[in-house]
């Protein structure tokens, strides 16, 4: 059963494979020069110096690193659009993948020719998901650790690996997203037993959960901290902290927030004069520490293992109701 499944499956996977070569010969170059160039500038070291807090004393060093990292995104800033890429990927898995494994099977009628030969439905079904799921794995870590090594240079030249996209690209949690989208297309397959239709409803599916996780879901993994300092108090967020900045604003001297979306300074000794913030104003900002990064990853790989697992047992389920 296992060498059907893999004959069947098996254009797919050196297509597949095709395609992770061909990226690759994209990555790796781009990927040395963005890593020779942030060395260079010594962008590293700089952050290093600056430490983790998330206040630090503005002096010549913490604006020179800002410098540095902005002379960097200026000319590596567009490799951002191809990080876009990398977060379609896994869904690509899911419609050309998951939906097609039942789905297809069930269309063209090869489903009932397995199962007259002495396999059961239960066999059938756990080998192609088993052998599929497996491959899919590997090439999911292997597509995983490629994109997170590429992506560290704009990372650590930019506000760090816990914001939108930056986050979704690196770690672990792009072979969870890869998992469920596998999981769900094959579901969309056992419930729409049409390839197309599966496919559409693979891909809307996941869209839809992805989006109401990263926009509902993880800002509300752990509280956010706040954060207060005056605006001529010679303070300012540190830019190697990798804090996610939610939210920022200016609150006046009794907490009320009076200026949303907006900071003061760095102000002269007089301080800074504004009418609607008055006299006492503090900076405010609302922010995810950096330090939770692996936290978050790994509670939103656990969401995604945990889908992915819900899925495949009830794509088992509605196998044994296939006629």
């Amino acid at each position: 059963m296992i060498w059907l499944v893999w004959r069947q499956h098996r254009k797919q996977a050196l297509f597949t494979l095709a395609a992770l070569v061909a990226l690759a010969a994209v990555m790796v170059p781009t990927g040395l020069s963005m890593h020779a160039k942030y060395d260079s500038l010594g962008l590293g070291a700089c952050r290093s110096a600056l430490g983790s807090a998330s206040l630090i004393t503005q002096t010549e060093a913490a604006s020179r690193c800002e410098s540095l990292g902005h002379q960097f995104q200026q000319e590596f800033g567009g490799m951002v659009f191809i990080a876009v890429l990398f977060v379609v990927l896994p869904v690509l898995v899911g419609v050309f993948f998951g939906a097609p494994l039942v789905a297809r099977e069930v269309e063209q009628g090869t489903h009932r020719l397995v199962w007259t030969q002495g396999v059961t439905r239960l066999q059938w079904a756990l080998a192609k998901f088993g052998l599929v799921g497996a491959m899919t794995t590997v090439l999911a870590i292997g597509y995983a650790l490629g994109v997170s090594w590429w992506f560290a240079p704009l990372v650590g030249a930019s506000t760090g690996r816990l914001t939108y996209l930056s986050f979704d690209v690196q770690g672990i949690v792009p072979v969870a997203y890869t998992l469920f989208a596998l999981a769900l297309g094959v579901f969309a397959g056992t419930f729409w037993r049409k390839l197309v239709p599966a496919m559409g409803l693979a891909l809307v599916g996941f869209v839809a959960v992805r989006v109401a996780v990263e926009v509902l879901a993880r800002p509300r993994y752990l509280p956010a901290q706040n954060l207060t300092f005056a605006p001529g108090g010679g303070l300012t967020p540190n830019p190697a902290s990798g804090n996610w900045v939610m939210d920022v604003g200016v609150r006046n001297a009794a907490g009320d927030l009076v200026l949303p979306n907006a900071q003061l300074g760095p102000c002269p000794p007089g301080g800074c004069a504004d009418a609607a913030a008055g006299p006492g104003a503090q900076n405010w900002v609302l922010y995810q520490p950096g330090d939770r990064f692996w936290l978050f990853q790994g509670i939103e790989t656990g969401i995604f293992v945990f889908l992915a697992a819900i899925l495949v047992l009830l794509a088992l389920r509605r196998v044994r109701t296939i006629a």
